[in-house]
């Protein structure tokens, strides 16, 4: 990237801490401010920044558009379905790609296990809301009190002994999951399959998906599927990061050290 380029871009998240005037945008870049001006007139010009009566400088409308729209085209599914092949490749089970839609949590990808056992579930097929793991980690992310109205109203069908019972039971479960930031379905909604999950989340950090990894006993006991926790941990966090668009660290930690090293003017 061009040093230029490299220097306007790293004005916008010193203007998301808050508005800054010419004399602070110089100092944060180690540039003089007729090198700062430049730079922020060009965003101005772009509508990026916005320059108050004040004359001290904040982030534009016209990003906030940019950022909402492409909030709005961003594609879970498409983003994470490279990442849920690799998984796949790596333990070879089940994997499953999960949203919150209508009052339903909905699988909208799946990647079936390479060992002759299937999966019944289909994309596009509603989960046993009350006992899967994707669905545990998506309302847990939802506030108390619309947890508590949504637990309320479901029924809880005993699909085995491991099934939960109750609305109170269920949301206790809900509250482990939110702590712990993972969930499983041992045995809840057929005896012999187990199932574990974990949150991708936006920008925001609200969960805006869940995927999860199953596989029957015949396979692989429970206590062995938990073994692969820690990779889908970090495979719905390269989901997470790459959905929300943030920068991986080698690049988060230039800019930190950019931060105490002033560039020097060109």
């Amino acid at each position: 990237m061009s040093q230029t380029v490299d220097r306007a871009l790293s004005i916008l998240p010193l203007l998301a801490e808050g508005p800054a005037d010419l004399g602070q945008v110089a100092d944060r870049l180690g540039v003089h401010k007729s090198t700062a001006l430049r730079l922020l007139r060009t965003l101005l010009e772009h509508g990026l920044v916005f320059r108050q009566s004040d004359q001290r400088y904040r982030l534009g409308a016209r990003l906030f558009a940019l950022a909402q729209e492409a909030v709005e085209n961003l594609d879970v599914r498409e983003i994470a379905h490279p990442h849920l092949l690799a998984l796949n490749e790596k333990c070879g089970h089940t994997v499953h790609l999960a949203v919150y839609e209508e009052q339903e949590v909905v699988y909208i990808d799946k990647v079936e296990s390479r060992y002759p056992v299937r999966m019944y579930s289909r994309i596009g097929k509603p989960v046993a809301i009350t006992v899967a793991a994707v669905a545990k980690l998506l309302l847990s992310d939802f506030p108390e009190a619309e947890r508590r109205a949504i637990a309320e109203k479901l029924d809880y069908p005993t699909y085995t002994s491991r099934s939960t019972p109750n609305a109170a039971a269920f949301l206790r479960e809900l509250d482990k999951v939110r702590e712990q930031g993972w969930a499983t379905d041992l045995g809840g909604h057929e005896e012999s399959i187990n199932c574990i999950g974990a949150p991708i989340r936006g920008a925001d950090g609200r969960v805006v998906a869940a995927m999860s990894v199953s596989a029957p006993n015949v396979v692989v006991t429970a206590e062995e599927l938990l073994t692969l926790l820690p990779l889908v941990r970090r495979t719905a966090d390269a989901i997470s990061r790459e959905y929300s668009g943030a920068v991986p660290e080698a690049k988060a930690d230039a800019r930190s050290d950019a931060k105490t090293t002033p560039l020097k003017e060109a």
